[in-house]
């Protein structure tokens, strides 16, 4: 099965690398899946879990939070200025920022918190 190479970075750490058979995210135009020798494309990175799907069936989700994503050349870069793969999610404290910010009706803080918890939890 063909791959393609995946590269998630975050504006202070790389957090994953490895090859895919698709990557399904969210961009400024809509949602988006990215399999080998897709069209090159550019596109803003919208508030959104990002699946990666690879070929042995295993699956990477991880909470973006803005950035970049380019394709070419069977490569695939997510520039992000925040990501946290799911295992990396505290949910209680997902939770609680949720919480938090929807008291403070601070939309944003509240967006990124749910995010962090369907990444999290797949809910």
């Amino acid at each position: 099965m063909a791959e393609l190479h995946v590269e998630l970075v975050a504006a202070d750490r790389k957090v994953w690398s490895g090859e895919a058979a698709i990557v399904l995210a969210r961009t400024g135009g809509g949602d988006i899946g990215i399999q080998p020798g897709h069209t090159p494309i550019l596109g803003t990175m919208e508030t959104q879990p990002v699946t990666i799907r690879q070929a042995d069936g295993t699956t990477v989700v991880a909470a973006v939070h803005g950035g970049f994503l380019s394709f070419a050349d069977n490569k695939l870069s997510i520039l992000a200025e925040v990501a946290e793969l799911a295992d990396e999610i505290d949910v209680e404290r997902a939770e609680r920022a949720l919480a938090s910010a929807k008291a403070e009706s601070e939309a944003a803080a509240a967006r990124r918190a749910e995010v962090r918890l369907i990444a999290a939890t797949g809910r």
